[in-house]
């Protein structure tokens, strides 16, 4: 019979990387909460149209990587590709916003994107996202960057660059675009790719983001967005760095970057690593005042980031998992079901282990235990069921063993 194969670009996630993951959640609920945000879960699935009015129609995301597909009723549903869209629909629905009231979330799940799988970067991957609702001030995003440097502290990583950049507001953007078009009409357009001079007529902006060398290469003179600022943008980009200036943040400016979603107005960021390999982005996020509003809700502004939680993994090193308290060896398979009892005491107990089940030989059970990684090695075999006691042998000190009364050993814990 032939065997059933994961999907390709979705990973299983045994213990030894599991833990990786576990880790990196208990550090966000630590960190986050220290800032006053609260955890929300959001459904995977949305309507497509959520994606389709937030993220942008023209993104690759929406125009090539979502997992869309009809229900029984033929409405169209999508398996998030990001989290962002998802926490703002429940800000929404859950009318909960009163003006001059900030909300503070955070979340983490798995999102999907149909892309080429590689190193960091799955169709199914893992993020975790902080948003905060309410807020229009600098000091909003300033927290944020801040916030998202004590996590990526606190999982123990280091070696990071933070690169910021303001992408102006709706009032001051479209005079930047405007010198962008000029520019990219000053140039031979097919020497640009196919994406690009789509994108062209699109969203300007988005050819700065290119991956394709000889679009980056064509773009290195064009205009960039900080010259173009109006004076509150100004102000409200110079008050973030002020602040980043003062908590001894190292930050370096990229005029250059737009992100890859088009809610963003203002401060954006990202947060990147040589660890990797090549420089490779693990954090990004920054502000989407009008994306509420966009989608149905009130005027309320918003600002976020989310991290990559596989790119970030490569970054960690193997997480040690914690050594079991015993290792129940079952010699005699008539001691088996009293093993197994013993062993539900013991974890009544606080303790932790695992039994063997049934019976084998006293040199395969030690092997396995010694496998096991636990503590103290329990044995019990036709002998000891029959006089209600376990032998103890000590794993981690000097090897010694003892036989004892069952009883008394479990009220001595």
């Amino acid at each position: 019979m032939t065997k059933v194969q994961k999907i390709k670009g979705f990973a299983d996630l045994f213990p030894d990387e599991a833990a990786k993951y576990t880790f990196m959640e208990s550090c966000a609920r630590e960190v986050f909460s220290r800032y006053g945000f609260g955890e929300l879960r959001t459904p995977i699935l949305e309507k497509t149209e959520l994606f389709q009015k937030s993220i942008g129609e023209d993104t690759d995301v929406v125009g090539k990587e979502m997992f869309t597909f009809p229900d029984r009723k033929n409405r169209s549903l999508t398996m998030r590709p990001e989290a962002t869209a998802g926490v703002v629909r429940a800000f929404i629905d859950s009318k909960i916003h009163q003006p001059g009231n900030i909300s503070k979330f955070f979340t983490f799940g798995p999102m999907f994107r149909y892309e080429r799988p590689q190193k960091g970067r799955q169709r199914q991957f893992h993020q975790i996202d902080a948003e905060i609702f309410g807020a229009d001030e600098p000091q909003a995003d300033a927290e944020l960057i801040l916030m998202l440097k004590a996590f990526l502290n606190a999982i123990g990583l280091t070696k990071l660059t933070i690169e910021i950049n303001s992408l102006g507001c709706h009032d001051c953007r479209p005079a930047y675009k405007q010198a962008l078009v000029d520019y990219y009409e000053s140039k031979d357009k097919a020497n640009f790719c196919e994406d690009c001079r789509r994108r062209m007529e699109t969203n300007p902006l988005r050819v700065l983001d290119c991956k394709v060398p000889t679009c980056k290469a064509l773009v290195e003179d064009a205009p960039v967005i900080t010259d173009h600022l109006c004076g509150e943008c100004e102000t409200h980009f110079a008050d973030v760095r002020a602040i980043l200036d003062g908590a001894g943040v190292d930050y370096v400016l990229n005029p250059r970057m737009v992100r890859g979603l088009d809610y963003y107005v203002r401060t954006c960021f990202e947060v990147t690593s040589f660890d990797i390999g090549s420089q490779t982005a693990v954090a990004g996020g920054g502000r989407y005042d009008g994306l509420v509003r966009n989608l149905g809700g009130p005027d309320c502004p918003g600002t976020g980031f989310a991290c990559g939680m596989e790119r970030l993994a490569l970054l960690l090193d193997d997480m040690a998992l914690e050594a079991p308290d015993f290792y129940l060896a079952v010699v005699d398979k008539e001691a088996a079901n009293e093993a197994m009892l013993f062993a539900q005491a013991l974890r009544d107990k606080g303790l932790t282990g695992e039994v063997s089940f049934s019976g084998g030989s006293m040199k395969s059970r030690m092997r396995a235990a010694n496998k096991s990684g636990a503590k103290t090695c329990l044995i019990m075999g036709g002998s000891e069921l029959a006089d209600q006691t376990v032998t103890v042998k000590d794993m981690a000190g000097n090897q010694d063993q003892e036989t004892l009364d069952r009883k008394l050993y479990l009220a001595s814990l």
